[in-house]
């Protein structure tokens, strides 16, 4: 019998990561010392956080963390169980209330991670013989749900990046009477492209497609009051299912989705990632409840977030730079180059920006970039430090 190959044989072959460590540019997996929002500590050292996805500053917010040391002390750590058995305390129930007013649906149910509720909606809804349409560049999240789906028999087509037109394809080539459901980001996470969600909506509408919006970059940044994309163009109501994260705009951990009662009902009783998954920690839940509630009382921090995004994103732009197209808080810097893209990445850090490198297989080659996002509470001071290094790395590196 011939003897089987070594499973592990991958790994023990894998040198990318040793490469890169060699050459003095890893640049992941840093350790953060201390956090306070806009400046973060690195082996002692201060750095302008210029890379994180707090995008109103709620995780240092003072009255978000008194809520969840006052949760810890009130429920514990953890709820020891899933939501389906005995993991549901008053705070999930409280919070699933005030996130489906906010967002003006029916209904809303709480997932353990942003990861995990792409997995609880999409598999659990799409299932043989219908069809999931998604984006080309939907996250990882939702794609490893579709993967999902398609492993249970739904039918996986997949349009061209935010290409209207490669979707109304799409939707022609499905079976007239099979169910279908669109599923796309809100805000595309690597470049904060929004959605040209009015013709979708309408294409929807013309062959009879549910619609489901993974809001996790969007809330806090756009829409009435930061309500995300649907309320961004008014289109709430047409819009089924809107889904997202607490590890952004919150300041927290979850994911959430809402929409009509019924539907949230069925997910609620039939999404495998909700009912074989402990539930959100109580300190976790606490802080989006007041996270919210700043978010309602505070419109001014929205605001103070584009005025920063834009103030840097006009100051890159006139300095010669190549910029991802958006008006969101992300601003995404390419440099088509992936050796490049490390070496600007690490002169950066030692000049005391924090940014992330995109790098291959995580983005096709030529698009390498160094991805940054801002916060409402950065200062002045902050964003001309961020704009002074890019410009004189840049023009050191011949990016500019």
């Amino acid at each position: 019998m011939e003897k089987p190959k070594d499973l592990f044989k991958k790994c023990f072959d894998f040198t990318l990561a040793d490469e890169v460590k060699a050459q003095g540019v890893y640049p992941f997996f840093h350790p953060i010392d201390e956090n306070e929002g806009p400046v973060v500590s690195f082996g002692g050292r201060k750095l302008v956080m210029a890379g994180s996805n707090n995008y109103l500053g709620l995780t240092s917010n003072p009255r978000v963390k008194e809520a969840s040391i006052n949760a810890i002390k009130k429920y514990g750590t953890s709820c020891s169980g899933s939501r389906y058995m005995t993991g549901t305390v008053n705070l999930h129930l409280e919070l699933e209330r005030q996130l489906a007013d906010f967002f003006e649906k029916e209904s809303c149910l709480l997932f353990s991670t942003g990861y995990q509720t792409g997995q609880g909606i999409i598999p659990t809804l799409v299932q043989r013989g219908e069809y999931l349409v998604s984006d080309r560049d939907n996250h990882a999240s939702l794609v490893a749900a579709a993967i999902m789906a398609q492993g249970a028999g739904a039918k996986l087509v997949r349009f061209n990046h935010n290409n209207m037109d490669d979707l109304e394809r799409v939707l022609q080539s499905i079976p007239d009477n099979a169910p279908r459901l669109i599923v796309v980001d809100g805000v595309f996470s690597v470049s904060g492209e929004i959605v040209e969600l009015p013709r979708l909506v309408e294409l929807a509408k013309q062959y009879g497609a549910r619609i489901v919006i993974d809001d996790a970059h969007a809330v806090g940044v756009i829409g009435k009051g930061g309500r995300g994309t649907a309320s961004e163009f008014n289109l709430v109501d047409d819009v089924d299912l809107i889904m997202g994260t607490f590890s952004k705009t919150f300041g927290s951990l979850g994911g959430y989705v809402v929409g009509e009662e019924k539907v949230i009902d069925y997910i609620k009783h039939n999404a495998s990632s909700l009912i074989f998954s402990a539930s959100p920690t109580p300190a976790s839940v606490a802080a989006v409840l007041v996270s919210l509630q700043i978010i309602r009382d505070q419109p001014e921090l929205m605001t103070r977030l584009v005025e920063n995004t834009d103030y840097v994103r006009q100051g890159l732009l006139k300095a010669g730079f190549r910029l991802m197209p958006s008006r969101t808080a992300i601003v995404t810097v390419l440099i088509s180059d992936q050796m490049k893209t490390l070496l600007f990445w690490k002169k950066l850090f030692d000049a005391g920006v924090y940014v992330n490198a995109f790098i291959r297989p995580g983005v096709m080659p030529g698009h390498e970039a160094l991805r940054t996002s801002f916060m409402a509470t950065h200062e002045k001071e902050h964003l001309d430090k961020v704009i002074t290094e890019f410009c004189t790395i840049g023009k050191e590196l011949g990016v500019i």
